[in-house]
């Protein structure tokens, strides 16, 4: 952890700080291509950090963007969006879970020197998504209504979001196609394509969402359903560009008309490692909704306040994952270019950086944490109950920055199984259990809830940085 940055890589005028550092923001968001498996390690961290952390920022601006507008409408909208998000993780699970193995055998085919393998594993990765949003958009989009009954939405939630529902989980391609793409870009190492299409589908994202829900100009009036169309809108032109960049070889990964086709044995080993992902995300995903079935019967104002919380949370917390999807990159492909030492220093120059952003963040939502929720609500109850989320899930952000990195450690080198496992311990051994026991029996209402979240994800951090110190990790095969 005591490497500099390689000043031979850098330009050596003007000499002060600044400049070099802006120059090389610039290098990082120029989309050239770099060799990540030589040189210095905080050069190719923020290479690769610098457009991850943008895009995963971007990704959360949809987020924040709806939940911006639709709090308008009223507490009964903004928990419409809050239970529908809650399903929608799930799916978010299947794209985050089918993505962790697509970066990682990526990744592993890039340190080789395998292109055409890359390709292949791309197409693979592709098709399977495909396959898992027929499979559930289909009854998604054709049962919104009961969804929402089945979260405990009252009626007049479920009257005001039940369309918002059926579009946003029936349209779950363009999600899962939109995480594996940026997948496959950040496992060859050109992340900056993925911010690129981030950036398209927020711009028509922001501008469709005010338009289709209060009705500007000639768009019709169409209240929180607006919010679906605008967000499905942006991520499918986000999903057109990513498919013109890998027909046209602006990545290192060019699918030509070769590697379009099914192969048998790498989907094996695709659904293999997707397994563990997927498991993985799912077990932590589900808990979240399960933390959201408790908030319930505390009222619509307190899923309101919660809804807001966690969307600012996401906001916050995205960039984090940026910076721990540079380290499974990292991993990845020095695990495949044979330098197993070099992939183990990444992961802990990148939990330092981590931590350091995070508390940052922890000390913003201690001071203003009222300020930042009453952005979205001027309700005095929703306020409150958002802004307490607030403080009291920061406190445990030093330990969540390692466990965010531990994690993509594990998934990048292709051990998808150790997070699943742990994820199972210490979600539903501990947290779930703990927020039930704290807001139920304890009588602590919606802060047992959110105590349960702090205590279960520092415990997770820990474990994680033993399990990876043992360093069995770096024996995997991809």
């Amino acid at each position: 952890m005591s490497e500099r940055i390689d000043a031979a890589t850098l330009p050596s005028e003007p000499p002060d700080i600044s400049r070099r550092w802006l120059d090389l923001v610039r290098d990082g968001l120029s989309g050239r291509h770099h060799d990540y498996t030589q040189g210095s390690l905080h050069r190719a961290i923020a290479l690769l950090a610098i457009p991850m952390v943008l895009e995963l920022a971007l990704e959360s601006l949809f987020a924040v963007v709806d939940i911006f507008f639709v709090s308008r409408l009223g507490a009964e909208a903004v928990a419409s969006v809050g239970f529908t998000e809650a399903v929608l993780t799930l799916l978010y699970a299947v794209a985050i879970g089918l993505s962790m193995s697509t970066t990682a055998m990526v990744a592993r085919r890039i340190g080789e020197g395998d292109r055409a393998g890359a390709a292949v594993a791309a197409v693979q990765a592709i098709a399977l998504g495909l396959v898992v949003a027929v499979a559930t958009g289909v009854p998604g989009f054709l049962f919104g209504r009961e969804v929402l009954r089945a979260m405990g939405a009252s009626a007049e939630t479920i009257e005001t979001g039940g369309t918002y529902a059926s579009i946003m989980i029936g349209a779950n391609a363009v999600i899962l196609l939109l995480f594996l793409n940026n997948a496959i870009f950040r496992g060859a190492g050109d992340p900056v394509i993925a911010m690129r299409s981030l950036w398209l589908a927020n711009g028509v994202n922001l501008v469709l969402d005010p338009c289709l829900i209060f009705g500007w100009g000639p768009f019709p009036e169409l209240g929180v359903t607006g919010a679906a169309v605008a967000t499905t809108c942006g991520r499918s032109i986000g999903v057109l560009y990513q498919f013109l960049a890998l027909r046209r070889g602006d990545s290192r990964i060019r699918i030509t008309r070769e590697a379009r086709r099914i192969d048998a044995s790498v989907m094996l080993r695709l659904v293999r490692l997707s397994f563990g992902g997927i498991a993985q995300m799912i077990i932590a995903t589900a808990s979240w909704v399960a933390l959201m079935r408790i908030m319930a019967p505390f009222g619509a104002q307190a899923v309101a306040g919660y809804t807001i919380a966690i969307r600012i949370i996401v906001f916050a917390i995205l960039p984090s994952w940026g910076l721990s999807n540079a380290a499974a990159t990292l991993v990845g492909q020095n695990l495949g270019a044979g330098r197993p030492d070099r992939a183990e220093r990444s992961v802990w120059i990148t939990g330092v950086y981590n931590t350091a952003f995070l508390l940052a963040i922890t000390a913003l939502f201690v001071i203003a944490a009222d300020v930042l929720v009453g952005l979205f609500h001027t309700d005095p109850p929703v306020v409150a109950v958002g802004a307490r989320a607030l403080r009291v899930i920061s406190y445990g952000y030093v330990f969540y920055a390692w466990g965010m990195v531990m994690s993509q450690a594990f998934n990048g080198a292709g051990d998808t199984m150790t997070p699943t496992w742990m994820n199972l311990v210490f979600f539903w051994g501990c947290q779930v259990p703990l927020a039930w026991g704290l807001a139920r029996v304890a009588g602590l209402g919606p802060d047992g809830v959110f105590w349960s979240v702090t205590l279960s994800e520092t415990l997770l951090a820990l474990a994680m940085i033993e399990l990876f110190r043992r360093g069995r990790w770096k024996g995997r095969a991809v």
